[in-house]
């Protein structure tokens, strides 16, 4: 496993990278746990890299579905790890591991590296991510990252920001166009093909190594 700073190669620019957000509290017996590690270890197949919070329940699901499903070596499993005095451990299925003191700085560099991002269930961390990359769209601090949010919790959610801040003005229509919802793993897959094949199309240098990182 790679520790700390990140070398230039690993940077957006490198090939799609997707990070999945989601609840550390999340144990194996659960059927939402099967399904990302079986979205991971789908997006693995397809060349991507993955990105996590490095720790358990479905950050860990990620991490190893990836790891379970890739064909190359050049796909990755990382993990950008928050040091808490009551958690939590970096699992152990991370090729690329970072330590984090601060929660912005953890933030940033999940922006910094990914392309897409896929929020899965979970609390209140996770919805600080979903909203801090939300955000940082709708201001262009970053170029647009599409969300897809995984699974029927998060419908609620939108109902409430079409309700409220949208409805009383206080956001864009446009605001929501970054934000996509899946209820399947295939509905998230089909998503981020959509994205990655966006994504080579602007970056000829990547579409000529998609078939090696596939395996193909």
């Amino acid at each position: 496993m790679k520790e700390e700073g990140f070398p230039q190669e690993y940077g957006r620019a490198r090939h799609f990278r997707v990070a999945i957000f989601g609840s550390a509290r999340i144990s194996e017996g659960h059927q939402i746990y099967r399904d990302v590690y079986e979205l991971s270890r789908r997006i693995a197949a397809e060349g991507m890299d993955v990105v996590t919070g490095g720790g358990p329940g479905l950050m860990k699901a990620a991490n190893a579905g990836h790891q379970a499903g890739r064909r190359n070596s050049r796909v990755h499993s990382i993990g950008l790890n928050i040091r808490l005095p009551h958690e939590q451990k970096a699992n152990m299925h991370l090729d690329i591991k970072k330590e984090f003191e601060r929660f912005t700085d953890r933030l940033n560099t999940f922006m910094e590296l990914s392309h897409a991002v896929v929020v899965a269930p979970g609390g209140i961390g996770t919805a600080l991510e979903l909203f801090y990359t939300w955000q940082l769209v709708q201001v262009k601090g970053i170029d647009t990252i599409p969300v897809v949010l995984f699974g029927p919790m998060w419908a609620d959610l939108i109902s409430w920001v079409r309700k409220w801040p949208l409805g009383h003005g206080l956001m864009d229509e446009g605001d929501l166009n970054s934000i996509f919802m899946a209820g399947t793993v295939d509905d998230v897959m089909a998503l981020l093909k959509q994205f990655q094949a966006a994504y080579l199309e602007g970056e000829p240098s990547m579409a000529r190594e998609r078939e090696d990182l596939q395996g193909g």
